[in-house]
């Protein structure tokens, strides 16, 4: 029974099946029962045997795809017996072991270059299931809804009552955007859902993007466009006025200087003056309408390498009038040889409005103060902080204030911030507003 060969086993057990058989012959025609029923006992256990020798092959077949079901790739059959036919099915079966253990390894390495590709996006990712807990969520969504981890959809109402809202309801196919508010800064997502299907189990896959940065740069371009058309109109309609008012004046003067007996002295006089306010009210609008032509010829930045002290210092020298008894400007930079890659002049007069500004909100408070600082933020993105302790600006002005036009002083073109938000975007970065009332404003430069 313990021969290696099959063919030897084979026969061995037949021929003692064959002996078995013929023993129960002879011992039903010698009536012998005792020894009958212990001979049917080794012949059934005989049969089970040779059944379950001739299975060997079945039961090898079955561990194996056991095996692969369990992604267990070290089972291997020997290949050193000296039966050929179990011999070429055990190579079968460890090559294609083989093929099946490269197939699951490439198929590995997709996945983790997929999941890889899905966390360094710059788009939020995530999907969940109708009971709504989510399945999957890459880094870059969590940090636009600033929290982690995400598990259900639930959670969605710590971030904000009205994004739980949006999602609890979401159907396929659907695009929505929502305005979302922080202590820091407001974000517009666009939120895109689309349904999918994993192991037989519907999902939702719902794409979100901050398209603010994009939305500024579409505002700023439709502004362009009408302050381009105002200023042609303006200029057509205010050079030839200023024009003809100053040759009529000239004429009057030479009228006057010959004291024609003709025209009244003094209604020439009146005229002559009434021409000089003509003049002088087309030449101020002229000079307004020219500040806001910087707005639509902004150059590119002529980018270079500085130190963030070199340009704090030129800034501080060009802002110190603006520091009274009552008004204290700090300057930080950490770390202390912190560089930026932009252009320095466009910089330093960004710097100037937003000081000049902050100042201008302090005139009326008591200690105030100005803090500027350079530094680095946990995404290692660096930035620029004007942060001053004046009333605020009220929340019904904050969508306004970048305005063109728009501004809240007494006098003032109202083209500096929007100037200074065009250059940050020429930059590629971006300027934010933060402001609480009767609290702290703080403008920040994101590079």
């Amino acid at each position: 029974m313990a021969s290696r060969n099959f063919y030897f086993q084979l026969i061995a057990r037949v021929l003692l099946l064959t002996g078995t058989a013929l023993g129960i012959g002879y011992t039903l025609f010698d009536s012998s029962y005792m020894f009958l029923g212990l001979l049917v006992l080794i012949m059934i256990g005989q049969v089970v045997s040779l059944i379950t020798f001739i299975n060997s092959t079945n039961r090898k077949i079955a561990y194996f795809f056991d095996a692969i079901r369990n992604e267990d790739f070290t089972l291997r059959f020997p290949e050193r017996v000296t039966i050929k036919s179990f011999k070429e099915l055990n190579q079968s079966l460890n090559r294609v072991n083989g093929l099946i253990q490269e197939v699951h390894l490439q198929l590995q390495i997709r996945e983790n270059y997929y999941q890889e590709i899905l966390k360094q996006a710059n788009i939020g990712i995530m999907t969940f299931n109708d009971k709504g807990h989510i399945l999957f969520s890459n880094p870059t969504l969590e940090k636009l809804l600033n929290y982690s981890p995400l598990n259900h959809i639930k959670q969605l109402k710590q971030v904000d009552q009205g994004l739980y809202d949006i999602f609890e309801p979401f159907e396929p196919f659907e695009r929505k955007l929502f305005q979302l508010t922080n202590e820091r800064e407001q974000k517009q997502l666009a939120l895109k859902c689309t349904p999918m299907t994993m192991d037989k189990n519907p999902l939702l896959l719902v794409v979100a993007q901050d398209i603010h940065h994009e939305l500024d740069e579409k505002e700023t371009d439709s502004w362009v466009k009408l302050i381009r058309v105002l200023t042609h109109e303006i200029m057509n309609t205010i050079t030839p006025i200023t024009s003809i008012s100053d040759s009529i004046l000239k004429h009057f003067k030479s009228v006057e200087s010959e004291s024609s007996k003709t025209v009244e002295i003094e209604k020439m006089t009146s005229s002559i003056r009434g021409l000089k306010v003509i003049r002088d009210q087309g030449t101020d609008l002229m000079e307004f309408v020219q500040s806001y032509r910087s707005f639509l010829n902004v150059p590119k930045p002529d980018k270079t390498l500085i130190k963030v002290h070199k340009l704090f210092e030129k800034a501080r020298i060009l802002t110190a009038k603006e520091a009274g008894q009552n008004i204290n400007i700090n300057w930080s930079i950490q770390p202390n040889g912190l560089e930026l890659f932009v252009d320095e002049k466009q910089i330093t007069q960004i710097l100037i409005n937003l000081v000049k500004n902050a100042a201008h909100s302090l005139e009326e408070t008591e200690a105030g103060t100005i803090h500027v600082t350079a530094a680095v933020d946990g995404n290692d993105r660096k930035y620029i902080e004007v942060k001053d302790n004046g009333p605020g600006i009220p929340e019904e002005l904050l969508d306004e204030i970048f305005v063109p036009f728009f501004t809240t002083k007494d006098k003032g073109t109202g083209i500096g911030l929007s100037l200074s938000k065009q250059i940050m975007q020429r930059h590629g970065g971006s300027l934010k507003l933060h402001s609480v009332t009767d609290q702290e404003t703080i403008f920040t430069l994101l590079f």
